[in-house]
């Protein structure tokens, strides 16, 4: 005899019956919702950059466990780190040439744990690495971000060569993320350490995005103002928004899967299979990669 519907169950169900345009307008109010509360509670809004910087060294630290005590990188994709490394690298150049501080250091510490993280997946940990299926063309990325660069960056008073390469780190970083999302999409699967990761970045493009537009409204614009003048202070604001709803998909499929796992472990019910919805559909399981017998969620991408 079933017991009474947990209330997130009961709400969880709801939400899943609904058609693609609701759950994005629920999306949308929700986000909406997220940034007024973190106004009410968040009154010094460096705090959120610092939290979005926490999040994304905590995404990378679980990266590392997973090198070192997992001894595989099956799941992850090396042009994402590539991707990673080259946009802090810059912006690291640029903090170091136009406004020194706290944001210099945390970057630092980011880009040493990412080149880590490369080193491992490209000598020590190489035969694990799924190289067929981290098949995303960099160029796709690289040229259009260096050329948007070209034609769109700050009008400050800083040297031309820098206020490029300030444009280039943010849109490069706006679409790091998009070889890993690929090698998912191929490999149908999704270790969960690299989902906790990528979730995580989610969580940091959230608040860094939140940083901005809190900031912005706070300011009445005169933030934007203070960015330059042109087209730039719109597109710092809209590649944050591009690469939070890059990553807002997946989240949203992260958070369901553990709500599900969730409800199922307290009912005792057990998960027999995929749920036939519109995007992706994470399945725990266990599965063989490369001889490795290492937990895997399956992925169908319809």
């Amino acid at each position: 005899m079933r017991g009474p519907k947990r209330p997130l169950g009961v709400v969880t169900s709801w939400v899943r019956r609904q058609p693609p345009k609701v759950k994005a307008f629920l999306a949308v109010v929700t986000g909406m919702a997220a940034l007024v509360f973190i106004r009410f509670i968040v009154h010094d809004h460096d705090n959120l950059f610092a939290a979005a910087e926490a999040a994304h060294a905590l995404g990378i630290g679980v990266l590392i466990y997973k090198l070192t005590k997992e001894k595989t990188c099956a799941g992850l994709s090396l042009k994402s780190q590539d991707l990673t490394a080259l946009f802090l690298a810059v912006r690291l150049y640029c903090s170091f040439v136009m406004e020194y501080d706290i944001h210099t250091i945390l970057d630092t510490a980011t880009l040493l744990a990412t080149l880590f993280v490369i080193y491992m997946i490209r000598f020590k940990l190489r035969s694990t690495y799924m190289v067929d299926k981290d098949n995303f063309a960099l160029y796709y990325v690289v040229l259009p971000c260096a050329g948007l660069a070209l034609l769109i960056h700050p009008s400050t008073s800083h040297n031309i060569v820098n206020r490029i390469s300030w444009a280039f780190c943010v849109y490069l970083e706006a679409v790091s993320v998009l070889p890993q999302l690929r090698l998912m999409q191929n490999t149908k699967i999704v270790e969960p350490f690299t989902a906790h990761y990528v979730f995580a970045l989610g969580v940091a493009r959230f608040l860094s995005c939140a940083h901005w537009v809190l900031q912005v409204l706070d300011t009445r614009g005169r933030l934007l103002t203070a960015l330059g003048y042109g087209l730039w202070p719109s597109m710092v604001l809209l590649s944050e928004i591009v690469q939070t709803f890059i990553l807002a998909d997946f989240c949203y499929y992260y958070v369901k899967r553990q709500i599900d796992l969730d409800l199922c472990r307290t009912s005792h019910v057990k998960i027999v299979g995929p749920r036939p919805i519109r995007s992706y559909s994470l399945d725990i399981g266990i599965i063989r990669s490369r001889g490795l017998g290492v937990p895997f969620w399956s992925i169908t991408n319809l």
